[in-house]
């Protein structure tokens, strides 16, 4: 029986995937397989030897060590595009109180709880309304930055808004652009998107090729004005250029999911308090996705949605199925396959892919190998997880 060690409130939908014959899941596992968390920071703490791999109900995994247990051989899953219908929901309604002042018509109307005239309110709110007069989107060029499983959806979002839309992404895969309308007009380089945009999105992940994508240099390039959307990630943005770019009226307003004390109190700024993904339905369809990852790892080997290693399914064949993890070095495969074939194990069928320094095998062979078998496989150069399923 596998055991998943669950952090945070993990929805039930989720808990409910695993077979209760099979899997014993809970807050404390005394030899857990695999763990399954949300926000929880696994980062300094000391991971079983038992578990095989992390599951994360979300899409950012900067709470989880992945170089560590990569080198463990430790598989890390997130679950990209479960949440992704709930932040687009919540851009839609930041790009709209971006373009009007209706936080600031609200706060006003607020502030009249001592008005108790009928006919003195009415009077307040019309000689007043047209301070917070604002724009339609319907017309205006919106830019998104990132054209995954988040930026395509808003990018469609934005034709159906009536906008023109433009999209930067060097590195789209052919899923994204699939979900990705033909009339989003394809930028080549991120400076071109930023000085025909009146908005910008941004959707890209927080890896070292991203952080202050956004910096002193490319808002040089920025449409003078224009409003930036971030609910990606904190680090997207280089925070002390955009308040010098805010200051200066290069950016005309900057609406958020990720507050900082330099934000808190202007007026060209909306903040919110990461709630991003914070609906019942993108909880729910983390868990589930999270939860049918770790079902089809623990009992097939299969690789779907990781972070650290490649994609790899193979279906069942027959016989018995050996995994293992290894660095991305040449030999490997075919030491591990000379030691099956001196033992006289048949191999069914194979699969071998590799993703940057790391690579993963799944083999059918005929029969079950023996244990002094595995532990030779285990002492090859370079594998660092074997596991017999």
């Amino acid at each position: 029986m596998f055991q998943i060690q669950t952090y945070n409130n993990i929805a039930t939908q989720g808990l409910e995937r695993f077979p209760p014959d099979r899997f014993q899941v809970g807050t404390s596992c005394a030899n857990p397989d695999a763990i399954m968390l949300r926000s929880h920071n696994l980062h300094g703490e000391t991971l079983p030897g038992s578990v095989v791999a992390v599951a994360r109900a979300g899409a950012g995994v900067n709470n989880i060590p992945v170089e560590q247990y990569s080198e463990q051989g430790v598989v890390v899953f997130n679950t990209p595009g479960a949440n992704a219908n709930a932040v687009k929901e919540l851009i839609a309604a930041a790009l709209l109180l971006a373009s009007r002042d209706v936080f600031g018509g609200m706060n006003y109307v607020r502030s009249l709880g001592e008005v108790s005239d009928e006919k003195e309110l009415s009077r307040l709110l019309e000689s007043e309304k047209k301070r917070f007069a604002g724009s339609e989107v319907r017309g205006k060029t919106l830019g998104v930055v990132g054209l995954g499983a988040i930026g395509s959806l808003v990018a469609n979002m934005g034709l159906d808004l009536g906008m023109r839309v433009v999209g930067y992404d060097p590195a789209i895969s052919v899923e994204a652009a699939w979900r990705l309308s033909s009339q989003v007009v394809k930028m080549d380089t991120l400076s071109a998107l930023l000085g025909e945009a009146d908005f910008v999105t941004l959707h890209v992940p927080d890896i070292e090729q991203t952080r202050h994508l956004i910096n002193s240099e490319s808002l040089t390039s920025l449409k003078p004005g224009a409003r930036i959307l971030n609910f990606a990630r904190e680090k997207i943005v280089d925070g002390e250029a955009l308040v010098a770019a805010l200051d200066s009226g290069r950016v005309g307003g900057y609406v958020t999911d990720f507050p900082t004390p330099a934000l808190l109190g202007r007026q060209d700024v909306l903040l919110f308090p990461h709630i991003g993904a914070s609906t019942r339905e993108a909880e729910e369809n983390c868990a589930v996705m999270a939860a049918d990852q770790l079902i089809d790892f623990l009992e097939h080997g299969n690789v779907v949605n990781s972070v650290n290693l490649p994609r790899v399914h193979m279906s069942r064949n027959g016989g018995r199925r050996l995994t293992f993890c290894n660095d991305n070095v040449p030999g490997v495969l075919g030491h591990v396959l000379s030691l099956l074939a001196d033992n006289n194990s048949n191999v069914i069928d194979l699969v071998n892919k590799s993703h940057d320094n790391f690579a993963y095998n799944i083999i059918d062979v005929d029969d079950a190998p023996s244990a002094e078998l595995v532990a030779a496989i285990n002492a090859v150069d370079h594998v660092t997880r074997v596991r017999v399923l």
